[in-house]
């Protein structure tokens, strides 16, 4: 039982360490999470290069003089110079890099002629801006204390929604600016009424029949897609085309891009509305009431409950708020990136969980979370376009760098809410989550354990 005792304070000491440290130490273990996810991910390219066959090596260890089929150098360089549209070259001097040397020392030049507005960099700030969206949508219902899986599911109902609101009205409105900026406005907030809805629904079920949020939201997940899938076939699916998609969203009425390329599914008004939004809903967490008895019944239910928050109402709130969320990033894939709705919705509400954690649940950190992932799914397929690396091998990389980096704030935020103190500092009143519980208290704290 003493060892038994002995871990469990190891443990506790080690939550501890994370739940205190200041916004630079995280900062400073993200970065080192992320250099060890890239070392190990390059033994891990050695070793498949040495495995697989191919007829040149396409890099070679300086002086044991193996031969590999990949080269991790390249492999890293595509994943994150191709994500910004290839601003860099390379080159290697011969003056610079004497045969005696052990390494081949490779020098970075800008590219003649590159711009910002290039449709692979539009790809990657599409994907980021998607997962804002489905980031936050997770981030809040964390705060709230509760695991929404479900986003993925509030996404399709979202989208569809947008959709079909949008083509149906369309007639009804002027095509010119003023009339295309209406109905992406209705768009947008049928996005959020569609998406909400479908949060809801969870919500109140945990609230009120007390079944678990994760269940529920995972099975309205498969419901969502597959009975959009069904309705757009059977009812709404456009004529004379060969998939299972709704009409296409008139291009008046679609979010189009100021200064990038069309073709990179990317329009700047999207990510300043995330902007937008991350800030409103900061605000709305961090110095409001609703945001004050989300954050206590989150970290505290029963110190909420004693201070008279609605718990039950509280619930259903953060869960439908969250599903809206959801929603909104539907609504912007139809307006933004695809112009209809379509039965291959990508997996924006799952890597939102990812995002969700990286940033600590804040609002705040979402934005740069989401870069993170929009560089890696951008460079991901440029690694796919110019080398001959396998996708599988890519998306290993990928998940490597994900969760090196995202599981220091994982154990951070288990530790937000799980008793971190010692047996014995819960003694006496308003300790823990107890009846005596100082709800204000318990506010404070995980307004700056989150931040």
């Amino acid at each position: 039982m003493s060892r038994i005792a002995g871990v469990r304070a190891s443990i506790r000491s080690f939550l501890r360490t994370l739940v205190g440290l200041s916004g630079v130490e995280r900062i400073l273990i993200s970065v080192a999470a992320l250099v060890l996810s890239i070392v190990v991910g390059f033994f891990i390219i050695l070793v498949s290069g040495r495995i697989a066959e191919c007829s040149t090596a396409a890099w070679t260890m300086p002086v044991t003089g193996l031969g590999f089929c990949y080269d991790p150098f390249e492999v890293y360089f595509v994943l994150f110079n191709g994500a910004l549209g290839e601003p860099f070259y390379t080159w290697e001097p011969a003056l610079l890099n004497p045969e005696w040397l052990p390494f081949t020392f490779t020098w970075l030049g800008l590219m003649p002629g590159w711009t910002p507005f290039n449709s692979s960099l539009a790809l990657t700030m599409s994907e980021t801006t998607l997962l804002v969206f489905t980031g936050l949508s997770v981030a809040v219902a964390f705060r709230a204390g509760l695991f929404n899986i479900g986003t993925q599911g509030q996404l399709v109902v979202g989208a569809l929604l947008t959709a079909l609101v949008v083509v149906a009205l369309a007639p009804f409105f002027p095509e010119n600016r003023l009339g295309g900026a209406a109905l992406i406005a209705i768009g947008i907030a049928a996005g959020a009424l569609g998406g909400g809805f479908w949060g809801a629904i969870p919500g109140a079920l945990k609230a009120y029949a007390d079944a678990n949020e994760v269940i529920t939201t995972i099975m309205l997940n498969f419901i969502a897609a597959n009975v959009a899938y069904v309705l757009v076939l059977e009812v709404f699916r456009d004529e004379g085309t060969s998939v299972v998609a709704t009409a296409r969203i008139p291009e008046h009425a679609q979010i189009n891009p100021w200064f990038f390329p069309g073709t990179g599914d990317f329009a700047e008004l999207a990510l300043l509305i995330g902007v937008v939004v991350v800030v409103g809903l900061y605000v709305l967490l961090e110095h409001t009431s609703f945001g004050y008895d989300l954050r206590v019944s989150g970290i505290q239910p029963l110190a909420a409950e004693y201070g008279g928050v609605d718990s039950k109402l509280t619930t259903v709130r953060a869960m439908t708020l969250s599903g809206a969320l959801g929603g909104i990033g539907g609504a912007l894939w139809v307006l933004m990136a695809e112009g209809r709705w379509i039965e291959s919705v990508p997996d924006l509400g799952f890597d939102g969980i990812a995002v969700s954690i990286l940033a600590g649940n804040n609002p705040l950190g979402v934005i740069p979370a989401a870069g993170l992932f929009g560089v890696l799914k951008g460079g991901a397929l440029e690694i796919g376009f110019q080398t001959d690396v396998p996708t599988e091998l890519v998306a290993v990389l990928r998940g490597l760098i994900i969760l090196f980096v995202a599981m220091p704030e994982f154990f951070r935020m288990v530790g937000t809410y799980v008793d971190i103190e010692e047996p014995d500092a819960g003694a006496g009143p308003g300790a823990g989550g107890g009846p005596g519980a100082d709800p204000a208290a318990a506010a404070d704290d995980g307004g700056e354990t989150d931040a």
